[in-house]
């Protein structure tokens, strides 16, 4: 395995894309049910958590674009070799897959979750899980390009979902809001660990680096995509605080979707079918993003086939969602996966951040003397 990695043209995307990709990678089933979760831990200044979670994001991304200028054009994977050497790396590349892979899985149960709360309440996990696989699969063997392109068309089909929330800011009220700042700093700080889980996919500019062509630009179309997102996802908090009662948020799992049943449309009487039928569209980028990251992390580590690999992961996959049907043991792992995921997401960066930098003052001082 190399350390740099050199695409072909015709396999790289222009950095402008960049920003639609850390926004899809990001925004996936958790802004769903985000607003009650801080909620829960910061009381009315949710909105400031995930504010706040939202600028610790781009620090993180001007720690992870300040690793990546350090090589000519290499990955996660490469990085982790020059790092950790030939044998280390492999485990730490096996890690990071296995997150993925449990991130990907986990955002698809969820979203199998809510069809089945508000659309088919009968239907088994099993079979939309396979539907879901299908075109995880057809998207992901087309290359890194395709993905692009998912990301790309899901951002423009389901941005009209965004206008969506006029109605319910109309019958918002602002005292729900008031005071501001009465949390304390563990109660920010708690919200903050919350919010991170739902903001994810940022990390992913680590796996994909090498397919941008102007990688100058990477850092400033980064930031605008994380821009949007925390613009986002701190409107819908303000907005669903400021609708819901406090009682009201705290006991309402999806508190986005149920501001959407006040949506009246002429010969539409259950708009929130649409909006969770929509929401494929959101998850697809989500998942396609992830998906891609670990099959790639299993061609940089082991050298096996996009194709092989694709299958292999699918078959496991769609396994899991067979028996693992159990609502308290999924939300028991998703939070473990939360835990994982802060760790890989807000911490490493800047523990692999040092390594970098001092492996390279290491082997400057060697090649000086």
């Amino acid at each position: 395995m190399t350390v740099n990695l050199n695409p072909q043209p015709k396999s790289m995307i222009n950095a402008f894309l960049v920003m639609f990709i850390i926004h899809t990678a990001q925004t996936g089933v958790g802004i769903a049910g985000l607003p009650r979760v801080v909620f829960m831990e910061a009381s009315r200044d949710a909105w400031i958590c995930v504010f706040l979670s939202g600028l610790t994001i781009s620090l993180v991304l001007f720690v992870m674009v300040a690793i990546l200028k350090s090589y000519e054009s290499a990955d996660l994977y490469g990085i982790h070799k020059d790092v950790y050497g030939k044998w280390l790396s492999v485990l730490f590349n096996c890690i990071y897959i296995v997150y993925l892979l449990c991130v990907t899985f986990i955002i698809m149960m969820n979203y199998i979750e809510m069809v089945q709360a508000w659309i088919f309440p009968k239907i088994q996990p099993w079979l939309v899980m396979g539907l879901l696989l299908i075109l995880l699969a057809y998207g992901v063997s087309g290359g890194f390009r395709v993905v692009a392109g998912i990301c790309f068309l899901g951002f423009i089909f389901a941005f009209w979902l965004v206008f969506m929330i006029y109605t319910p800011i109309k019958f918002m009220s602002f005292n729900h809001l008031l005071p501001i700042m009465t949390a304390s700093p563990d109660e920010l700080m708690k919200g903050i660990y919350k919010s991170s889980f739902s903001m994810v996919g940022f990390e992913l500019l680590f796996v994909y680096y090498p397919y941008i062509k102007e990688k100058q630009k990477v850092l400033k179309y980064a930031l605008i995509g994380s821009g949007y997102t925390t613009i986002l996802f701190t409107v819908v908090t303000v907005v669903s605080i400021g609708f819901f009662s406090q009682e009201t948020l705290m006991k309402t799992i999806w508190p986005v979707l149920s501001m959407f049943k006040i949506l009246r449309i002429p010969n539409l009487e259950r708009f929130e079918f649409i909006a969770v039928s929509f929401w494929m569209l959101i998850i697809l980028p989500n998942i396609c993003v992830y998906f891609w990251s670990a099959v790639r992390g299993m061609k940089r580590t082991f050298n096996l086939s996009h194709k092989k690999t694709i299958l292999i992961f699918s078959i496991m996959i769609w396994s899991v969602s067979i028996f693992l049907e159990n609502r308290t043991l999924i939300n028991t792992i998703t939070d473990r996966i939360a835990t994982g995921s802060f760790i890989l997401s807000f911490i490493y960066p800047f523990i692999l951040f040092i390594l970098v930098k001092f492996r390279t003052k290491l082997m400057k001082r060697r090649s000086d003397s």
